[in-house]
């Protein structure tokens, strides 16, 4: 193939990405996909062998990217209040960069069978981990009290990902709006105040 793979396998993915908004998963043709991308129908079942394939691979996409940049946040502080806020920020934001894509992951693959489930609970499960992490180290250091971090963690993920998909339904509240609440929210729920996490980092 004369193209660069790469830029071909993200033309057709790109172009999938507009597809799907515009039509959803049942209505879409791979014909659809393969006119959207201007290349050849060849090249779409070389990358993707089905519809469905080409779905997923918009999924994975979203959660790689997604724990690529969470973990890139947590790793620019090295304190709790101001990793939290960096990973909301940097997570928020990149929802909001990529709402039609979060659209189609978040809502669209509801229902669609279980090889689409089970995609979408692998991001939550991969997300949970590194909230699940963070907590431990937290707790092994001392900076919160023992607690179950695996429910914590999921009970976090889960409520992110409620005000998230509220928002891709309703545009409100804006996802920048939520951080404070969600930073509080957060911190309540390990019965930090975040004047002592504060205070902490001051003294480090």
């Amino acid at each position: 193939m004369s193209e660069d793979p790469i830029d071909t396998r993200s033309k057709i993915l790109e172009a999938a990405i507009r597809v799907f908004a515009q039509k959803g998963y049942h209505d879409t043709r791979v014909d659809d996909i393969v006119a959207e991308s201007n290349t050849s129908k060849g090249s779409v079942y070389f990358y993707f062998p089905s519809k469905q394939d080409i779905f997923l691979g918009l999924i994975d996409t979203f959660s790689n990217l997604l724990e690529s940049k969470l973990n890139e946040a947590l790793q620019k502080e090295s304190h709790g209040i101001y990793q939290i806020d960096s990973a909301l920020q940097s997570t928020l934001s990149l929802f909001t960069q990529y709402r039609t894509l979060a659209k189609i992951v978040l809502i669209q693959a509801v229902g669609l069978g279980i090889a689409f489930e089970e995609r979408r609970r692998n991001i939550n499960d991969r997300i949970t981990l590194i909230v699940k992490t963070r907590l431990d180290r937290a707790v092994n250091e001392g900076s919160i009290s023992p607690i179950q971090t695996d429910l914590a963690a999921r009970a976090w993920v889960g409520a992110l990902n409620e005000i998230v998909i509220n928002w891709i339904y309703t545009g409100k509240p804006e996802l920048k709006e939520t951080i404070p609440f969600l930073r509080t929210f957060l911190y309540q729920s390990l019965s930090i105040s975040e004047k002592r996490d504060r205070r902490e980092k001051n003294t480090d």
